[in-house]
């Protein structure tokens, strides 16, 4: 993982301003009007055009495993088709490689908000969530770039497979293996229902963290790099698991089955009624698909982190630093097994999620 320092960043800076100073109305942008923001993500740098209404979203890598072209065409296209919903920001330019800026840029809206504050503000998150689910899909020639699989819950199992693999080398407790591989065998199980559920446009990582509320009280989903089609119930798990929760320092919060269920509830009150009913009986077991996504994610960082053998002492940025300090402990806490057994009592127990979706629990 590379390093970061000061003289990389003043010269990703310069030509981010170079590059500004060619759109309409930002000819006379200057460096002291880009304000870099603190970042709690692993994917991107964020930078503030002071006195614009404008952010720049700087890439460091692509989640998706995407070259800079593509991962900027990717991008350009989430925050497009995602508009339609009013809850998300609007794209106003998308700047190319170059140099000093090797994965460029994408400018937008800028959002001026708080951090959620939960459970208080879980429906108005869950209502973002909906609007976006809600917009009508586009006929299949029409869904690229972004990713639309034949069938999204093998897709997404494929990717928590693939995952998986590291189990061996992130060495872990015994008991908290144990519980993970037999999730693994319970949840693939799904792979062999004949039904499927309607899909629609979906974030795809919708922690907390990544929604902002303003002085509206409107949520506004902020971070849109991984949208695909896929099924709704993937974006309801990750935005209400403890997994997803806890993540985020400034919306860290611990739901009750009694928040979740509310949630879940709403959802299933504000999106179409063919995509309700269809999405409906998947909701519990894509719950358990979205965990053990988050969780074998948690997984290869920490058998990759391990094998490099990275440390704080390599790098430079405090700021970075301070974000794989942050990463490496809630890795830590979501693998030991007595919070695998917490997460999985959502689906193991007799709870106000499951009684809600009449939920059978084996």
């Amino acid at each position: 993982m590379a390093s970061y320092s000061r003289t990389n960043n003043d010269r990703l800076i310069d030509s981010l301003v170079n590059e500004l100073k060619k759109l309409s109305g930002l000819e006379k942008i200057s460096k002291s009007d880009l304000i870099p923001i603190p970042t709690s993500g692993l994917a991107h740098e964020h930078i503030k055009l002071n006195g614009y209404k404008l952010l720049a979203r700087v890439p460091k890598q692509s989640q998706l495993g995407l070259g800079a072209l593509e991962n900027l065409s990717y991008q350009e296209a989430c925050f497009t088709r995602a508009s339609a919903s009013n809850h998300t920001p609007k794209l106003y330019e998308t700047l190319a490689p170059t140099v000093d800026m090797p994965m460029g840029a994408l400018i937008v809206e800028e959002i001026i908000g708080e951090s959620l504050c939960l459970p208080q503000d879980v429906l108005p998150m869950c209502k973002a969530l909906a609007s976006i689910h809600s917009i009508p899909l586009p006929a299949d020639i029409h869904k690229q770039p972004l990713k639309n699989p034949p069938n999204a819950i093998t897709d997404t199992f494929k990717e928590v497979l693939d995952q998986s693999a590291f189990i061996n080398k992130a060495q872990l407790e015994y008991d908290s293996e144990c519980q993970i591989r037999e999730e693994l065998v319970k949840t693939g199980q799904l792979l062999a229902k004949n039904k499927k559920p309607v899909t629609s446009l979906i974030a795809f990582d919708s922690h907390p963290g990544n929604f902002l509320r303003t002085s509206t009280n409107k949520v506004i989903l902020v971070d849109l790099e991984k949208a695909r089609y896929g099924v709704p119930a993937f974006d309801l798990a990750h935005s209400t698991l403890y997994t997803s929760t806890t993540w985020d320092v400034d919306t860290f919060s611990i739901l009750s089955h009694s928040n979740i269920a509310k949630f879940y509830e709403f959802w299933l009150e504000n999106v179409p009624k063919n995509l309700s009913e269809s999405v409906r009986e998947w909701l519990v077991d894509l719950r358990r698909m979205m965990w053990l996504w988050s969780i074998t994610w948690c997984v290869k960082w920490l058998a990759q982190t391990k094998e490099k053998k990275i440390t704080n002492s390599l790098i430079i940025d405090p700021n970075y630093k301070n974000l794989m300090s942050h990463v490496e402990d809630r890795v830590s806490h979501y693998l030991k097994p007595e919070i695998i057994e917490k997460v999985r009592n959502d689906w193991r127990t007799k709870n106000d999620l499951t009684t809600l979706l009449n939920y059978n629990i084996t």
